[in-house]
């Protein structure tokens, strides 16, 4: 897994890392129990503060995406989410209201959200897809 930093996105930089490893879980770029890497390598490739990385990590592990174990390191953990339904659908409508707003913004009108939204879903399945077939999980 390769973490792609932009200092110029207005993004905190720990919340960068925090999508990019939830993306990569996602898509199955990362497979449970798989290692990330420790907290100062990754730190010194990406030319940031080790507590950075340990904020991302902690947020990660937060919501429940990794777990660390002292001495070993930090986990990806099996796709057993730990929210409730109601708390993932507000997870998700939370995120989607910030796209909402983003689209407003950029006057993109509802259905180019839709069909864009439609699109990067259908891109990510076949990704995950391909993803699945190379390593032959499911």
């Amino acid at each position: 897994m390769r973490i792609h930093l932009s200092f110029k996105s207005g993004k905190p930089v720990y919340l960068q890392i925090v999508d990019q490893v939830r993306s990569a879980a996602a898509s199955g770029a990362l497979k449970d129990g798989e290692a990330l890497p420790s907290i100062r390598p990754l730190a010194e490739e990406l030319r940031i503060n080790r507590n950075t990385v340990a904020k991302a990590y902690a947020e990660l592990e937060n919501q429940g995406v990794i777990e660390s174990i002292a001495g070993k390191g930090s986990f990806l953990r099996a796709n057993n989410s730990p929210y409730k339904k109601e708390v993932r659908r507000k997870l998700l409508t939370d995120e989607v209201d910030e796209a909402i707003v983003q689209a407003h913004h950029l006057q993109v009108s509802k259905s180019e959200f839709l069909r864009v939204a439609e699109e990067r879903f259908d891109i990510f399945e076949e990704k995950r897809a391909r993803t699945t077939t190379k390593t032959g999980v499911s």
